[in-house]
């Protein structure tokens, strides 16, 4: 499974660090407009997705700046979707 995911993410690897970049720049933009109206459950869920595909892109990159920052967001994104599921509830 891994290798054919792999597989898939080499042979489409622009478009999707493009995708993710742009469901970044999209999540940060809505909280810079909505403030605290933001969806924020939809931006923590949009960031660590995005995140995640970054961090599996930068990765079969080798490039080990790009892997730890994203790796990194992907724990920011849990974190932030933690708190907005316990500040609602």
């Amino acid at each position: 499974m891994i290798k054919w995911t792999n597989t898939f993410v080499w042979a489409n690897l622009k478009y999707i660090e493009m995708t993710g970049v742009l469901m970044r720049i999209f999540s940060f933009t809505l909280v810079s407009w909505m403030g605290a109206e933001s969806p924020f459950m939809l931006v923590w869920v949009v960031n660590t997705i995005d995140a995640v595909m970054l961090t599996w892109c930068s990765a079969l990159k080798k490039d080990s700046a790009y892997t730890l920052l994203n790796a990194f967001w992907i724990l920011v994104g849990l974190i932030g979707i933690a708190r907005t599921i316990v500040t609602v509830h």
